[in-house]
């Protein structure tokens, strides 16, 4: 017969309860992720905003967290009337010049991606020692 250690079921007991806390903090720290992320998509969205007058790259914004079906979103934007015409590019003069986009929000949003795994995994590890005390 094979042997276990110490078994006491008062421990399993004490481990549900770490586990129904973290599920009672699971959306906060969900929403916690999420801004932290949309934070540092709109820092490198400004970062990458050509200047002016300035008012292109002050025009950036963050709307509210929202809960959808699937999840939680957030909308990153600038409702500068010519912010599309420097992210996509456009015809210029009469539609006889291009004028290629500078992809700032879609170029952050490629590095966010490529980050994204270990800021989430740093995060979740944070997230499970605090509430599961590991």
């Amino acid at each position: 017969m094979s042997r276990l250690g110490n078994f006491e079921f008062e421990d399993l007991k004490n481990f549900q309860k770490k586990l129904d806390k973290l599920t009672e903090k699971a959306p906060a720290f969900l929403e916690a992720c999420i801004k932290e992320l949309a934070g540092q998509l709109l820092d490198k969205a400004v970062a990458k905003t050509p200047v002016s007058s300035g008012l292109l790259r002050r025009s950036w914004k963050l709307g509210p967290v929202v809960s959808t079906s699937t999840g939680v979103q957030i909308e990153i934007m600038n409702p500068t009337e010519y912010a599309s015409d420097v992210e996509y590019g456009y015809w210029a003069e009469n539609h006889t010049r291009r004028v290629e986009g500078r992809f700032m929000l879609k170029i952050s949003i490629q590095e966010l991606e490529h980050e994204m795994p270990s800021i989430l995994e740093r995060r979740l590890e944070e997230f499970m020692r605090k509430h599961l005390r590991w």
